[in-house]
């Protein structure tokens, strides 16, 4: 039903829904001064979509968060928004919305007049993200050392106890990274700071494709014996004992040992990413 509205009038649309007209659809009534005019009108597929629209927008932003994580879309490259609607089986707008989100936490870049696209995989960015790792969980080692809840430290110390069985040279690289950022999650929990819990996380987010592929490559120099959790242990030790500067120093030299291997690892990412599969 076409319904035309003259400029200029009072005439104001007013929602009643089933509830209180007792109608099995909704009824849209225009009132004008004294007189009504009502229309019956089928909202629910539209009151459907806007229940949805929220759910839709959070998978999708999953969705495109796992594809940026493991870098499923090339770096630097344009986003065709088309093909990732129909390949997510979702409309454009909750699409964007989930990209916007996703630009915030820098896993994507917007270019006015050009568009969405995927982030950039270069050495000196990524040296940026470790720096701010390690300046976040430094910092978060010295607070635990005053700040741990006893109960949770020794939950952090039984679940370092547990894991230390795999800890072998036949776990796998995702396995193992899995492990270390629980653990590294964990002890930044014991702050009660969830801002530096949020910043790691995001930050964890965005360099793990990087750390899969130097714990490859360590594990391929040196064997896989050489990831263990010593030095998660000297780290913890030294927040249990109350040592803020130990567990600071402990935490320093944890996360600078993998530093000088950025740019290989970064070459060995794109030689990875842009290897044709056989």
């Amino acid at each position: 039903m076409f319904i035309a509205c003259l400029p200029n009038t009072n005439l104001q649309p007013v929602l009643y829904t089933e509830r209180n007209t007792g109608l099995n659809a909704n009824q849209l009534i225009f009132s004008y001064g004294p007189s009504t005019i009502g229309f019956d009108v089928d909202l629910s597929g539209f009151r459907n979509q806007m229940q949805t629209a929220p759910a839709t927008v959070e998978r999708n932003y999953l969705q495109l968060k796992e594809m940026a994580v493991n870098y499923d879309l090339k770096p630097d490259s344009r986003l065709n928004e088309t093909e990732l609607a129909k390949k997510l089986a979702t409309s454009r707008t909750p699409l964007r919305e989930a990209l916007n989100r996703l630009v915030a936490e820098g896993f994507f870049t917007f270019r006015s007049g050009k568009g969405f696209f995927c982030r950039s995989l270069n050495p000196i960015g990524i040296m940026h993200l470790y720096e701010a790792r390690a300046a976040i969980e430094c910092e978060a080692a010295s607070l635990a050392a005053h700040r741990a809840d006893p109960t949770k430290l020794t939950e952090l110390e039984q679940f370092l106890d547990e894991s230390k069985a795999n800890y072998t040279p036949g776990t796998s690289p995702t396995e193992l990274l899995r492990m270390d950022e629980a653990f590294h999650v964990g002890l930044t929990s014991l702050t009660g700071n969830t801002e530096m819990i949020r910043l790691l996380e995001n930050v964890n987010d965005r360099i793990r494709f990087i750390r899969l592929i130097d714990l490859r490559t360590l594990a391929e120099k040196n064997g896989g014996e050489v990831v263990t959790i010593r030095p998660h242990a000297e780290i913890l030790r030294a927040v249990k004992q109350g040592d803020s500067e130990a567990a600071r120093q402990a935490m320093v030299q944890h996360l600078t040992k993998r530093l000088e291997a950025v740019t290989e690892n970064v070459r060995n990412a794109f030689a990875e990413l842009y290897t044709p599969d056989d």
